[in-house]
């Protein structure tokens, strides 16, 4: 029987560590929420049409192509932009996802994302949230994208809180340590599930 995981958490959290375990260790499909968006949001495509009519042309770049750097700035500073580009693409990027994960050749699939919520909660099998501090994130954040602190506590404070997340999902992973202890909480869920 198919398996899929939903794994979300927050920016910096590590969750692509566990896709690594689960793929690696568990021979899982990894499917990426942002991927998908990011097709998506192609010059052209569905997504790209719709976010350029309802934000406007100044998050294009010259050669018309979404702006990346301009739409992040725009969504992380204003709540109503960040809310209008979510209803338009999230949609459609579940859709994309949960076709791709039924059809997936493999019984293990995880979809990692990082905005996931009770309304996709019943197209999971189980959906686990990666905890790591706060501290750790932003240390994380500072030292492998080579964001500011202040840049990583506003992207931290944008999304869901610790208790949202734990209120959607079944499973925790604490993600604070090493990989091995990463690892060995993750062989602990699919022991206690055979």
């Amino acid at each position: 029987m198919k398996r899929i995981i939903g794994i979300t958490g927050g920016v910096g959290a590590g969750k692509s560590r566990v896709l690594q375990i689960l793929k690696d260790d568990f021979g899982a499909r990894v499917i990426l929420t942002d991927q998908a968006a990011h097709k998506l949001m192609e010059k052209g495509e569905r997504g790209w049409q719709e976010v350029k009519h309802a934000l406007g042309n100044d998050i294009l770049a010259p050669d018309g192509s979404i702006d990346r750097k301009r739409l992040a700035d725009r969504i992380f500073s204003d709540e109503k932009a960040r809310e209008t580009v979510n209803s338009i693409i999230h949609p459609m990027v579940w859709e994309e996802v949960f076709r791709e994960a039924r059809e997936a050749p493999e019984d293990l699939v995880a979809v990692e994302s990082a905005l996931m919520g009770k309304d996709q909660r019943d197209n999971f099998s189980e959906m686990w949230y990666v905890y790591t501090s706060v501290e750790e994130r932003v240390a994380r954040l500072m030292r492998d994208r080579g964001y500011t602190r202040e840049k990583s506590l506003s992207i931290i404070k944008s999304q869901a809180s610790e208790s949202e997340f734990r209120e959607i999902c079944s499973q925790i992973i604490d993600n604070n340590g090493s990989l091995e202890e990463t690892r060995a909480q993750i062989r602990q869920l699919f022991n206690r599930n055979e």
